[in-house]
């Protein structure tokens, strides 16, 4: 993952509903939390999103910008956001084939998914956080806590 203080690599994806997003877009604007998730639809990554829809109000009231990023399709990220009630993006990493993942140090080549890593980017696009799980296993909301309080 990216040394905390290292500027983050910049990237464009498309969300859910097609459109592009790109990460400079957001320095001078608000910090960014980007949530690398192995696959929309499965127990854990459903579990973590859904615990972080439930605690959006944490992302916003610090005025966090909360983005999922998996290699799924744009057409698989929007079920799974009409499904789940995500109302944060959802970027599909799907082509080139979890390049965006790979530049963050979060790409599982065995598995050709992204592992449950998330990355911290402060307001000027400088790595801020930056914490990871051992497959399988959910990350704990009270880290994100910690690194939205010390922005």
């Amino acid at each position: 993952m990216p040394a905390i203080g290292s500027l983050a690599p910049d990237f464009t994806l498309r969300d859910q509903w097609g459109a592009a997003v790109t990460l400079s877009s957001f320095r001078g604007v608000s910090p960014v939390a980007l949530v690398f998730f192995p696959l929309a639809f499965t127990g854990t990554c459903t579990g973590e999103l859904c615990e972080l829809r439930d605690n959006i109000g944490l992302f916003a009231d610090a005025g966090v910008q909360l983005v999922g990023i998996s290699v799924d399709s744009t057409a698989t990220l929007r079920e799974f956001a009409d499904r789940e009630g995500f109302t944060f993006p959802l970027l599909s990493d799907f082509w080139p084939h979890g390049a965006v993942a790979r530049a963050y140090g979060a790409f599982v080549e065995e598995r050709g998914f992204a592992t449950r890593a998330t990355v911290v980017v402060n307001n000027s696009g400088r790595v801020h956080a930056a914490f990871a799980t051992s497959p399988g296993e959910a990350r704990d909301l009270a880290a994100y806590r910690k690194a939205i309080a010390e922005l």
